[in-house]
């Protein structure tokens, strides 16, 4: 996170939904990838997915060792996933909920 940037908070939320509205736009898994491709380092968009694979394990019950085991990802990571699942902005638990209706 830059510390010493000329952008306001509000110039700042009004970047962030025009990435939201940039993502929103995507048709296709290909475009989604595509995009994140284009935007992110190889390191941010693994950290990223790693991110999710918790998400789904914990979803699934498994214990933060065997997430560990499993994907690499640190128990100190996998404890930040799981907090923001449960309390967190919704952003997960929307995602999680949406994609069992569709499984």
């Amino acid at each position: 996170m830059k510390t010493n940037r000329p952008v306001t908070q509000r110039q700042e939320q009004q970047h962030e939904r025009a990435l939201c509205a940039a993502i929103l736009a995507l048709r296709s898994i290909d475009e989604c990838r595509s995009f994140f491709r284009d935007l992110c380092t190889h390191a941010e968009l693994q950290a990223m997915a790693d991110r999710w694979a918790v998400v789904e394990l914990l979803e699934r019950g498994l214990p933060y060792r065997e997430i560990h085991k499993q994907t690499g990802v640190s128990v100190t990571t996998i404890g930040r996933v799981a907090r923001y699942l449960m309390s967190g902005n919704g952003g997960y638990r929307a995602v999680t909920e949406r994609l069992k209706l569709n499984a």
